[in-house]
């Protein structure tokens, strides 16, 4: 008769489980193992509740139907082999696909023992069941990060060295191999300071044992620079960087290996062209502070002669009411003059220390000024210039010298691509562009040739057949040194040259 045990089992008989009056007692002691009885035709005939837990099957759902029904679809193939007569009527620990009430199923551990009677006929089997699916998976688990960290240790380019709380080594990575000489079986086991030199070696158990006496961390955490010791006997520079990790009672410390050698030699290497180069750039330090000086200095010298020249021809032709129109072109020269000096100054300065003196300065001032000078000794006087200057644009905080010569420089080279039989304009414009003003130089000249705006920028670049090639290239210096850019861009009739500088706005927000 089928029976539902809640640790309740048939009386009499005896069977592979011995006396079954101690069969209670046992179900309670395996909470985790489902125990189910069987008949002799494989029916489920006595069910548990750790097999209710299991399998989510009451015993009144489940008494009477085929062991079959607790397991996947067509793997219940060998047990049912073993309850057929003449299967051996006892089958092993199995690993089998079970099934749950819900239709999922799941991985266990099963075995099958027989119950006979006393006169030695088989009346029924007792089945075994444990869920051993998060088990497995656990399993799988530990054994994917085993191969992951297997795989990372071969291939993490820094040598990695695990020791124990007595410095013993208890892991020696590939690279660590590679980079000591030594096999790993050589080192296992053995105190990590024979991979250290004197005093290093002698020192490493004492700063070991202080540490775990005190807990203060001198080096752990920190890279530090030190020299190792290898098989063969000879020493490199590496960087090391000890991290320590606590676990189920046991504490160790991994260091982290990073070879030196390459970039010490390279930086040697390095510091010894360096030494060269800045015997080189001295030379021609010279060379470029004479062109540069040469360049910058060209428009306000040709200004003083201009006035001087205007001024003596005037003086010569001894016109009437000359004299002030000679003091006024005198006083422009001697302005002129100090340009130069302060030009030169600033010139100075910039190279030997790239500093600016900023001020907070009128970008419409600026403009106005560097349009009326860069048009001094203009060979073409059929040349207007337009200015237009967005008044929301407000100050600007800049070299004023600096940008003052940018926009000569702008100036003089717009003038030069005007074809000088012909009349043209220059327009000159500033407008906001977040923190910075953009100030554009354009001309109505015959434009850049193709491949032109690629290299403009650089120095002793230039498409005149008399210049030097320095012009741009200093612009764009000093523009760069006010954290602005500068750019080109060839239109349909002319060039328009681009520059950016700080509003004086801005600094007042970033304070």
């Amino acid at each position: 008769m089928p029976i539902h045990y809640s640790l309740d089992v048939p009386r009499g008989g005896s069977g592979g489980v011995g006396d079954l009056g101690a069969l209670p007692s046992l179900i309670a002691a395996l909470p985790d193992h489902a125990i189910v009885r069987l008949d002799a035709q494989g029916r489920v005939n006595g069910w548990g509740t750790a097999a209710d837990t299991l399998f989510g099957w009451n015993a009144e759902e489940i008494l009477g139907h085929d062991v079959e029904r607790l397991f996947a679809p067509g793997t219940a193939g060998t047990l049912i082999a073993h309850i057929a007569p003449g299967g051996g009527r006892k089958r092993e620990t199995a690993d089998d696909q079970c099934r749950h009430k819900s239709g999922a199923s799941f991985r266990a551990i099963t075995s099958l023992t027989s119950i006979a009677s006393a006169g030695g006929a088989v009346e029924g089997f007792w089945l075994v069941v444990r869920d051993v699916t998060e088990e497995r998976a656990s399993a799988s688990s530990i054994e994917a990060s085993a191969i992951l960290l297997n795989s990372i240790l071969e291939t993490v380019p820094d040598a990695m060295i695990v020791i124990d709380d007595h410095g013993v080594i208890q892991s020696f990575s590939a690279t660590a191999e590679k980079l000591f000489g030594y096999d790993e079986a050589e080192v296992l086991g053995r105190n990590v300071s024979m991979l250290m030199t004197t005093p290093d070696r002698e020192a490493h158990d004492r700063y070991l044992s202080r540490y775990l006496d005190t807990g203060e961390r001198r080096i752990i955490g920190k890279a530090r620079r030190v020299i190792g010791l290898r098989k063969d006997g000879t020493t490199f520079a590496h960087e090391l960087a000890i991290g320590e990790a606590r676990g189920r009672g046991r504490r160790v410390f991994t260091g982290f290996i990073r070879d030196l050698t390459q970039r010490e030699t390279a930086a040697a290497q390095l510091a010894e062209l360096q030494s060269e180069l800045l015997h080189i750039s001295r030379v021609t330090a010279m060379g470029t502070m004479a062109s540069t000086l040469a360049h910058e200095l060209n428009q306000p010298v040709t200004a003083v002669a201009n006035y001087v020249e205007t001024s003596l021809a005037l003086l010569q032709a001894g016109a009437p009411g000359s004299d002030a129109i000679v003091q006024e072109a005198l006083a422009e020269a001697a302005a002129e003059a100090h340009r130069a000096g302060k030009i030169v100054r600033r010139l100075r300065d910039f190279v030997a220390r790239g500093e600016l003196d900023k001020t907070v300065e009128a970008l419409s001032d600026i403009v106005d000024d560097a349009c009326a000078l860069g048009m001094v000794g203009a060979a073409t006087p059929s040349i207007e210039i337009e200015r237009a200057i967005d008044p929301t644009t407000g100050p600007v905080l800049v070299d004023r010298v600096q940008i003052q010569q940018v926009l000569i420089n702008l100036m003089r080279n717009a003038v030069e691509a005007i074809p000088g039989e012909h009349g043209g304009i220059i327009r000159v414009t500033a407008r906001p562009q977040g923190d910075f003003a953009q100030v554009t130089v354009t001309d109505s000249g015959a434009g850049l040739a193709p491949g032109i705006l690629a290299t403009m920028f650089g120095a002793f670049a230039s498409t005149k057949r008399d210049g030097m090639g320095l012009g741009l290239s200093i612009c764009r210096t000093i523009i760069e040194a006010h954290g602005g850019r500068i750019w080109a861009e060839s239109r349909p009739v002319g060039t328009a040259f681009h520059f950016t500088v700080p509003r004086a706005g801005r600094e007042t927000r970033d304070d």
